[in-house]
């Protein structure tokens, strides 16, 4: 763990609660506007193999391109500018790149010592960019603190003959969470996103381990969750339908729930406009740009996504909005655009009742 002085976390938690009341402020007066896709940005670059290496890492016994979290150390110039350029388009929250900084995931590299210094790192380099750019236009902007689904699956098992084999447990996920967690608070996040979910057991595992977290250090981050749908049955990869996800998780009191990734704005509007109806709490939605085509590429220019996230800020659908895989600061140009001067979808007052969730959602009846 890096060296931070008491003094230096202190005063962290002290602009995080402004930071705080100027999120809630600005979540009640419009439409927040999230950042797009890291990876579709690195890519542009082109970068090189003595890119991800750097002099640092010039001797390490396997191949490191593909890696971009590594990137925040290596190449830090890269993710700053890519940062800014989501923020000079209008991006209100910039996330960390930090997607694979776990011990999980960075295991596959043989760099799982570098969980809590990526993410330090990852979130002091985002702060960075957030912070001249609010002082350049003069308007807050936010930094979330994010984290993938690593490269494992607690609920389903990885040999198809073996369905009770698991390669991961929940103790495991919940202790890489945390210290990934740890990592983001510590470097400055303003708020963390659990998100691409697409186990929801892992999500519990991470939730728990966050929670953790916050009791040690005495402080509480808002929490952004976000699901993939992976087909059109409108579920996630074990099983669950969208208001059986929200049913799973909420006990958490999110500061939001959404669904990124897998699909284009087209194909996941219906399951978004489900969470709409059921969730007691903000909205996000993030898309792909469109559905890829047959060589794995995005087709579907800003304005077309522009354009669906208008509709779906017109019919009261969504709290925050942004763009996944494919989409670039124009995508999230024309988004902004798109919402700019819409009233954010209004939170439900459900009444309360008893709600499970297995595969299916399920209500108790008085």
């Amino acid at each position: 763990m890096l060296n931070t002085p008491p003094e230096y976390k202190e005063s962290l938690m002290s602009l995080r609660t402004d930071r705080r009341k100027q999120l809630e402020a600005l979540a009640a007066r419009r439409v927040i506007i999230l950042d797009g896709a890291m990876g579709t940005m690195i890519q542009r670059r082109k970068l090189e193999e003595k890119d991800f290496r750097a002099e640092r890492f010039k001797d390490h016994p396997i191949d490191l391109q593909g890696n971009n979290d590594l990137l925040t150390i290596t190449r830090p110039d890269v993710i700053k500018a890519i940062h800014r350029e989501y923020l000079e388009a209008g991006a209100d929250i910039i996330e960390t790149n930090t997607f694979n900084s776990t011990t999980i995931s960075q295991a596959e590299y043989k760099l799982e010592h570098l969980a809590y210094e990526l993410n330090f790192e990852g979130a002091k380099l985002a702060r960075e960019a957030a912070d001249e750019v609010a002082q350049e236009t003069g308007e807050p902007r936010f930094v979330a603190g994010a984290i993938g689904p690593t490269s494992r699956t607690a609920s389903l098992s990885p040999d198809v003959n073996n369905p009770g084999f698991r390669n991961v447990t929940f103790d495991e996920l919940r202790e890489a969470y945390k210290e990934a967690a740890r990592g983001l608070v510590d470097g400055g996040s303003d708020l963390l996103i659990v998100e691409t979910i697409f186990d929801t057991l892992n999500a519990k595992a991470g939730l728990f381990g966050i929670e953790e977290l916050f009791d040690e250090i005495g402080e509480t981050l808002p929490i952004m969750i976000s699901g993939t749908i992976t087909d059109l049955s409108g579920r996630t990869l074990s099983g669950q339908t969208t208001e059986a996800f929200w049913n799973s998780v909420k006990h958490v009191k999110p500061f939001s729930i959404g669904l990124n990734c897998a699909f284009g704005a087209e194909q996941m509007r219906p399951y978004v406009a489900e969470l709409s109806r059921v969730a007691d709490t903000l909205v996000s939605a993030y898309p792909n740009a469109g559905l890829p085509n047959e060589f794995g590429q995005y087709d579907e220019e800003p304005e077309q996504t522009g354009t669906h996230l208008h509709n779906w800020g017109k019919d009261g659908l969504v709290n925050i909005v942004g763009g996944c895989c494919g989409t670039t600061p124009g995508h999230i140009r024309c988004i902004a655009e798109g919402v700019k001067g819409q009233t954010p979808r209004k939170i439900p007052v459900r009444e309360k009742k008893l709600r499970l969730s297995g595969l299916e959602p399920f209500e108790a009846n008085a």
